[in-house]
């Protein structure tokens, strides 16, 4: 049987600390920090609920990340 793989690690980064910048530098400054896929959405967006490791999303208003979270 073939063993199972083990995802990366996560990147050990609050996404707290991305709340209130400019969401372009936000998704810059996540990708130089080792996060793989960053989202970015608009409020209200109607997503799915599946857990992605190495996923970080935020959520955007008026240009400025108003919400982050892992997944």
């Amino acid at each position: 049987m073939a063993p199972i793989p083990t995802p990366p690690a996560e990147p050990q980064d609050s996404p707290d600390a991305y709340v209130g910048l400019e969401s372009g530098a936000a998704e810059r400054l996540a990708r130089e920090r080792g996060w793989p896929t960053v989202r970015s959405l608009p409020p209200g967006a109607v997503i799915t609920m599946e857990y992605r490791v190495g996923r970080l999303n935020f959520e955007v208003r008026d240009g400025r990340v108003a919400r982050a979270w892992k997944g």
